[in-house]
């Protein structure tokens, strides 16, 4: 535990090495929120349920504006741990009296601090525009529940493709999916006006029941199933991450 807390803050330092990338993981989010609300939203938000045109759109996309945080995340993470697999730390901690699965551990916990905070600076920022969310404490903390559940799989999945990538930059390119798929689900209209197969895509992928979940939550929508897909998702990806991850960093680690 010593040896995880130490690397953890390593881990944290060592993202402040790469700024932009923080700062387009958190800018990311707020600028598309923006952009939807103040642009878009006008007229995406008429017909919402509750208030329409833009303070609808808003307390609509909200949720998934912090999803999104999340998944921007991951790409510091991924560019992190490949700097130290291609940059020939490991090979000084392999002659340290330290716990080999520190260094995964730090990171992990590093990845889901930052993650945290970014959240925290995007939902701030979209109460200040006008989210008005109708949750109760409870809620609130079974929301923040999700997106930790969330941020602590998608860590494990980023920590492997960090560990498996060539370079920095293809650690960075490779997480893009991560970013790019919660664009094709409920995250910004419903699932229902969108055409036949990309429906079907948006509706059987893992980013739109963990919206509707936080949707629920947040601004009481009904939520049905969607709590019980999202954490099976979630649980499933964090076990396809960690079994990676650690097969990528120890093989890493041997040469």
């Amino acid at each position: 535990m010593s040896d995880s807390a130490t690397m953890a803050r390593r881990s944290i330092r060592h993202g402040l090495r790469f700024p932009m990338m923080l700062v387009s993981g958190l800018l990311t989010p707020v600028l598309l929120l923006l952009l939807f609300v103040y642009i878009f939203g006008g007229t995406l938000g008429q017909g919402m349920a509750g208030a329409s045109g833009r303070v609808g759109y808003l307390n609509y996309i909200a949720p998934s504006m912090m999803l999104l945080t999340v998944c921007y995340g991951g790409g510091t993470t991924a560019v992190t741990v490949s700097v130290d697999m291609t940059e020939g730390i490991i090979n000084r901690f392999r002659t340290m009296p330290i716990a080999r699965s520190s260094v995964l551990t730090g990171h992990l916990i590093g990845g889901v601090i930052r993650t945290t905070v970014t959240v925290v600076l995007v939902l701030i920022t979209a109460l200040i525009m006008g989210f008005d969310p109708t949750a109760t404490p409870v809620e609130w903390i079974a929301a923040f529940g999700v997106l930790l559940m969330l941020s602590f799989a998608l860590t494990w999945l980023t920590l492997a493709i960090g560990a498996s990538a060539k370079s920095p930059g293809g650690a960075n390119t490779a997480t893009l999916p991560l970013q790019l798929l919660p664009l094709i689900s409920s995250a910004f209209v419903s699932t229902d006006s969108l055409p036949t197969g990309v429906r079907w895509i948006a509706e059987y992928q893992p980013f739109t029941s963990i919206i509707d979940t936080l949707r629920g939550l947040l601004m009481g929508t009904p939520i049905g199933n969607s709590a019980a897909i999202a954490a099976a998702w979630c649980a499933g990806i964090t076990v396809i991450g960690f079994f990676w991850a650690r097969r990528a960093f120890h093989n890493r680690d041997r040469h």
